[in-house]
This record gives structure tokens, C-alpha cells and sequence, in this order.
């Protein structure tokens, strides 16, 4: 199916008022828009609604004691900019395992959010860094923006609860207490090439060699990219040991919900989340 109508606004106010009427298709980067319409999983609406030249989506600043990232920033970009390398580094890290220079190079954060895989590569570091996004609609003359945890706003495969008339603007991360300790590891046959058969992303604060605001997320075991509370919870308050970190990475394992598919089987996924868990918790308790 072929668009009857081709927009490119300038402008976020044109972009929400081209929205109106939930028949808009929205293309960004296009990285996965253009696959999913060529197989029938997302059909394009009778409006195409090109945002890339929408004037202040894009770019990364720091106020409020928050990191905001435009939705049109690139994973290209993410992986350069000097914010993110130094409050950031697990999102980093997942940018540099995210498919190809080329699509780096095209593709948006703002994108990879909206397209909510359970194997999305920066889902699982921004759902570890405390993430939300913000989301702009303009039902009348004003515009109006709400906002939610990333963890809400992703409910199933491929599904949000971005309303058909909004767009997602902006994605914002607390910036990281100083002293905060950031991991991310990816699996797969070629790990920047080949989507996650699993991924993890731990995020805490260690203080004399105890865990402090502890989180941890995994991807591709799920749905939705999911937390791991009741490690999460073994581990606050704690100082690692090889009783603990055995102990911790096992909840890991029980928590998750895995699917058997092409890439790995759900026995095998459990496994892998046991023993990288494990990995990922021995190397911070030796740094």
C-alpha cells in the first residue's frame, strides 16, 4: 500500500497537525518502516508524514539535572556525542553493537523506541537509566506534551501508548549519580550486525563496595524489554559475593519469559541470562 499524500514539515506544529485524524504514517530514519511495509507488517496509511526536517528534534543538551535527547537524533550521533560517552556509557556501548554504520547513520533513537521490539538495542540501557519519554499532540489551536516512563510507554511487541495524533519528541534519562557504575552486553551470532537473541543492562551506584538504586534490564526474554526486581532487590543494599552474585544471577534467570525462535531457544536464552548476569556482576565487583 502507497501513500495517497507526502508530507514534510519544517515545523513540530505542522508535523501534530498533519497527525490529526490518526491516518498518518510517520517516516524518520525509515530503517524499520521500510522492511515492515515491504512485508505487510506495517501498512502505510493514506498520509506519509516525513518529521526528518522538523527544526529541534534532534541533538543532545543537559538541563535540569536531566539528559534530553531529541527523537530524531541519529545512533550515529548518540555514539559520538560527548554527553553520552561520559554520563551514558551503557547506551553508548548499545550504540556500538546496533546494526550497521549505515544504519547508524540513519536511523533515530525517537525510532527505535517507537518500534518497541523486546530485542530493541537501546531500549534496554534507557529502560536501566530510568528513561521517559515525551510525547506532543496538538488537539486543537495549542500544543500540548505529556510524558511517561519508558517502562509504561512500551506495552507489547511493536506497540506503545503513543495516541495515532501524537509524536514522540524527546526521550529523557536522570543524569547518573556520580560514582554510578553502567554495563550493557549483547548476544548474538554477529553482535552489531544480528538482532539480540538476549541483552542486559545494569545500572547502579557502589559505595565502599555496596550496591546502591540498583537496575537491571534485559531484552529479548520478554514481550517488553523488562526489569529484573527481584535481582534488583537481592542485590540493594548488598556487597557483592560469589553467594550473592550465584544467587542473584539465578532470580535473573527465573524472572524472564522467553521464547523459543530462530536466534535461540528458551532454555538457552534462560542459560544465557544466568551465566552473563553472573559475567556481568564478577567484573564490577572486581573494579
Amino acid at each position: 500500500m502507497t501513500a495517497d499524500t507526502y508530507l514534510a514539515p519544517k515545523r513540530l506544529d505542522e508535523a501534530l497537525e498533519a497527525l490529526r485524524g490518526g491516518e498518518a504514517t510517520i517516516l524518520a530514519g525509515g530503517t524499520d518502516l521500510m522492511v515492515q511495509s515491504q512485508s505487510g507488517k506495517t501498512p502505510i496509511g493514506p498520509k506519509l508524514v516525513n518529521i526528518r526536517r522538523i527544526a529541534g528534534l534532534a541533538g543532545v543538551v543537559r538541563a535540569d539535572g536531566e539528559i534530553h535527547i531529541g527523537a530524531l537524533t541519529t545512533i550515529a550521533e548518540l555514539l559520538e556525542h560527548e554527553l553520552v560517552r561520559t554520563h551514558l556509557p551503557s547506551l553508548a556501548e548499545a550504540c556500538d553493537h546496533f546494526a550497521s554504520s549505515q544504519i547508524r547513520n540513519a536511523g533515530t533513537l525517537g525510532g527505535n523506541v517507537c518500534n518497541a521490539s523486546p530485542a530493541g538495542d537501546t531500549l534496554v540501557p534507557l529502560l536501566a537509566l530510568g528513561a521517559s519519554v515525551e510525547l506532543a499532540a496538538k488537539p486543537d489551536a495549542a500544543v500540548t506534551t505529556r510524558a511517561m516512563p519508558l517502562g509504561e510507554f512500551i506495552v507489547g511487541p511493536g506497540k506503545t501508548q503513543r495516541k495515532p495524533a501524537e509524536l514522540l519528541t524527546a526521550i529523557r534519562i536522570p543524569v547518573p549519580a556520580a560514582g554510578g557504575v553502567q554495563r550493557f552486553f549483547k548476544f548474538g551470532t554477529r553482535p552489531a550486525l544480528d538482532i539480540a537473541a538476549i541483552s542486559l543492562g545494569l545500572v547502579t551506584v557502589k559505595e565502599g563496595g555496596v550496591l546502591r538504586h540498583v537496575r537491571l534490564a534485559l531484552g529479548a526474554v520478554a514481550p517488553v524489554p523488562m526489569r529484573g526486581v527481584r535481582a534488583e532487590s537481592m542485590l540493594e543494599g548488598r556487597r557483592l559475593d560469589p553467594a550473592l552474585i550465584e544467587a542473584a544471577a539465578a532470580a535473573a534467570r527465573d524472572e524472564v519469559r522467553p521464547i523459543s525462535d530462530v536466534r535461540a531457544s528458551d532454555w538457552y536464552r534462560r542459560e544465557l541470562v544466568r551465566n552473563m548476569v553472573k559475567r556481568m556482576l564478577t567484573d564490577v565487583s572486581q573494579s
